[in-house]
């Protein structure tokens, strides 16, 4: 069966073909459009002046083996709903709760995993007008509203995540470039909140509210020029990376409120940021059309990677695809009881591999080789799949002569090399929430040539054996905080951070201001176009951002055309992959080995404005 849309505009089939299926190294793809979730008419959204669709997961240990609960946001619209993935086609007719907001938008929503039962889940939702609401959707509750009279901030709520390992501590990032720590038990006054200093360094700012009795918000942070765009813990929950609209990524000792490092972006904003499971590197993307790797032990940039042809919107790493090259066991120090001992990340599939790569690589120095795999969507409404290698992670190194071993679901042959597709994206925009008041934004991006090649399946990291090129690293953790910062923080904002509970080439760009094929000759060019706060002719050529020819250049794994309207999610499950467009289709894929759990019959659903 083969499900395709011709473009309205020009350009021929294998362009403009929506790919049902791909190949990579551990085998076939497989989109499973009877397991589509979306709004329950199936009527495609007019995403013109709505906030970008969201999706949200959580497992809530029911005693039925089918605990994953999924939510997701289209328009004014707020849908919760049992996830079947895979195992059983979508039932839309059914939502466990739907919420319509007049006047307003959620933007942004996050699940407590920690307190998740199956007879009640804490969500908070971000609205385009500053507010913050935590509901139970089990339960059909709204329990409270913060920010409610939009004293704290008027802007729109860019991202909100629950601290890990709180059950009550939560923090929103706005586009007026702030961030808000909360505790839920704490009421937000009925007045606009007076701040004292707390702690300032490069580009950022902390201080505590001032109050007779403890309110909300404990912390604010200040970040960077313009608008904060999203923020992600590590896995430990110790440190927080931050993406502005300014280019800058910058990376956080969120219980010491210390800045670790920065990395600036080749052009524009910086738009989305993760962590690879084992918290070594950090890949960002953004307005530069590009992902870039930056190693957290080093603090600096280590790879680009060109596959897009507009902004990248969301990035993230594949936990459950990993491959490790074998290695005699006299190479290595250290008792697999020892090797027991490391963090835990993941499913139970990766602990095992994760913990034994960690403890190997830092008894013996020389790295067991590994290869993550990543993932990145944008507004060209394309896929791609990375590939982070042996041979990029350590240069100075010789490849490894031992054989590889993938441990994945289902390996195959090398698949062939993928090869982008053009596509257009859409710009985005945003509207209001429990309290009128609008903000826009969409603006143009650029593009990049592509160079390089890489190859494998995916997995974790370890220690760099190799100094950093670009600055010391001051000391990581608490140790080398100020003791007057660290009791403020104690006092004012991580009341319960210490009470945590630890938790197991091409065509141009279809937009403006095209970057075309970057040289080494245009690059200064491109320099001068982008002039910025922090001037780019001091930036360009340092370790904060290294011209294009001084890193090394990636090509995607895959990158494939899978949505008519831009790409908003892209999200990581054990037996497949979850993407979803601004139409309001959100979409599995089965894993290799995967769909053949599915009763043939269930596929005769196909997405609306598709011919079979």
């Amino acid at each position: 069966m083969l499900i395709f849309k011709m473009a309205a505009e020009g350009g021929g089939k294998e362009m403009n073909e929506i790919k049902t299926q791909f190949t990579t190294r551990e085998g076939v793809y497989k989109l499973l459009t009877h397991s589509e979730y979306s709004r329950p008419n199936r009527v495609p959204f007019n995403s013109q002046g709505s906030n970008p669709v969201k999706v949200s997961f959580v497992n809530v240990n029911d005693q039925s083996g089918n605990g994953d609960r999924i939510c997701f946001n289209v328009g004014r619209e707020l849908y919760f709903y049992i996830y079947k993935g895979v195992r059983k086609a979508a039932d839309l007719s059914k939502p466990i709760d739907k919420r319509i907001y007049k006047g307003t938008q959620p933007t942004c929503h996050d699940f407590n995993h920690l307190t998740a039962t199956a007879e009640s889940v804490s969500l908070l939702v971000g609205f385009s007008a500053g507010q913050v609401q935590l509901i139970d959707p089990i339960k059909k509750e709204t329990s409270k509203l913060f920010n409610e009279e939009r004293l704290i901030d008027k802007s729109r709520v860019t991202c909100v995540k629950w601290v890990p390992g709180s059950e009550g501590l939560f923090l929103v990032a706005h586009s007026s470039g702030s961030m808000y720590l909360y505790n839920v038990e704490h009421a937000c006054g009925t007045a606009a909140p007076h701040y004292q200093l707390l702690k300032q360094g490069d580009g950022y700012a902390v201080h505590t509210c001032k109050s007779k009795s403890t309110r909300n918000p404990l912390l604010r942070w200040t970040v960077g020029e313009g608008a904060l765009n999203e923020f992600a813990f590590s896995p430990d929950g110790k440190f927080l990376a931050c993406v502005s609209q300014d280019g800058f990524l910058r990376v956080f000792n969120f219980d010491a409120v210390e800045l670790h490092g920065t990395m600036k972006s080749y052009f524009g904003g910086l738009l989305c940021v993760c962590w690879s499971p084992d918290g070594k590197y950090i890949v960002a993307g953004g307005e530069d059309d590009l992902v870039t790797v930056w190693s957290f032990l080093d603090c600096r940039v280590i790879a680009r990677g060109h596959g897009h042809k507009s902004w990248v919107s969301v990035v993230s790493f594949d936990h459950y695809t990993t491959s490790v090259e074998e290695s005699d066991h006299t190479e290595f120090s250290g008792s697999d009881e020892e090797f027991q001992d490391q963090i835990h990340f993941g499913r139970d599939r990766a602990n095992s591999t994760q913990s034994r790569l960690s403890k190997r690589n830092s008894t013996d120095g020389r790295p067991v080789s590994v290869t993550y795999r990543f993932g990145s969507v944008g507004q060209d409404t394309q896929l791609c799949l990375w590939d982070l290698t042996e041979d990029i992670l350590f240069p100075h190194l010789p490849l490894s002569r031992t054989r590889t071993h993938t441990n994945v679901m289902n390996a195959t042959s090398p698949p062939p090399t993928g090869s982008g597709n053009g596509g257009s994206g859409n710009g985005g925009s945003s509207a209001v929430s429990n309290n009128p008041g609008t903000n826009g934004n969409s603006a143009p991006s650029a593009s990049n040539p592509v160079a390089g090649s890489l190859s494998a399946t995916l997995p974790r990291s370890n220690s760099l054996p190799h100094s950093a090129a670009g600055g010391a690293n001051s000391k990581v953790g608490g140790g080398g905080t100020d003791s007057a910062v660290a009791s403020g923080v104690s006092k004012f904002a991580t009341l319960s951070l210490h009470e945590r509970k630890e938790r197991h080439h091409e065509k141009d760009h279809k937009r403006n201001h095209s970057m075309g094929h970057i040289s080494s000759k245009s690059s200064d060019k491109l320099n001068l176009l982008t002039k910025t706060k922090a001037d780019p002719a001091k930036t360009l050529g340092t370790t904060l951002c290294p011209r294009m020819e001084d890193v090394p250049l990636l090509e995607p794994l895959i990158c494939k055309k899978i949505a008519h309207e831009r790409l908003t999610v892209l999200i990581f499950l054990e037996d497949c992959i979850v993407t979803a467009c601004q139409e309001g289709f959100i979409c599995t894929w089965a894993r290799p080995g995967k769909v053949g759990l599915l009763s043939s019959q269930n596929q005769a659903n196909s997405p609306s404005g598709t011919v079979v």
